[in-house]
């Protein structure tokens, strides 16, 4: 499962929100190799489900991931920070043995 916590559930409201994406509109959250350590996250909006992708709910924001992917970030948390350091979606992934300094990649 992949769960937001309360602030990336607000940014990701608002931002669907703000753009005007259809009501079926959802996160979807992805790995892709690159980047400094080996493997990079990707997030997009999108509002078609694709064969072998798993979905999932957690404080009213529906995330869908490919079947590849879900293997790499099975309990991945979803944060948002509005500070000044760092402003931005990040991803709180208990599998990475190495994340960049800048968060945006990792290595299991």
């Amino acid at each position: 499962m992949i769960t937001v916590n309360e602030s990336a559930r607000d940014e990701v409201l608002n931002l669907l929100k703000d753009e005007g994406r259809p009501a079926d509109s959802f996160v979807r959250v992805g790995v892709k190799g690159g980047g400094c350590s080996g493997l990079m996250y990707e997030m997009t909006f999108d509002h078609e489900i694709k064969e072998g992708d798993q979905s999932f709910e957690d404080k009213g924001v529906k995330i869908v991931v490919d079947r590849k992917s879900f293997l790499y970030l099975v309990g991945t948390e979803l944060q948002f920070s509005g500070g000044l350091n760092g402003k931005g979606f990040q991803f709180h992934n208990p599998n990475a043995n190495r994340t960049c300094g800048c968060g945006e990649s990792f290595s299991l």
